[in-house]
């Protein structure tokens, strides 16, 4: 089976600790995920990520439904560094 390619999605060693991430951008598929796990829509992710293009969100939902369990594992991540005790 080929791998797939994203056109927006890039893996950098040393960039966010090498987790997939918007092309031009330091933002993660794990966070924009992050948002859409807990009840964000693609408008809300806009507005938190203004930078992003609705293709660029798209495309990161294509990622996650290709590595659901790597994304959710970061997601899960992020969402427990980010309760407080």
């Amino acid at each position: 089976m080929a791998a797939t390619t994203y056109r927006y999605l890039v893996q950098i060693a040393g960039v966010c600790q090498g987790r997939t991430i918007i092309e031009g951008r330091r933002i993660g598929v794990h966070d924009v995920m992050g948002l859409i796990v807990n009840g964000a829509g693609i408008e809300d992710v806009l507005r938190s990520f203004p930078d992003l293009t609705r293709a660029q969100v798209y495309e990161s939902l294509a990622y996650y439904e290709d590595h659901r369990t790597e994304i959710d594992a970061l997601v899960s991540d992020l969402l427990a560094s980010s309760r407080i005790d």
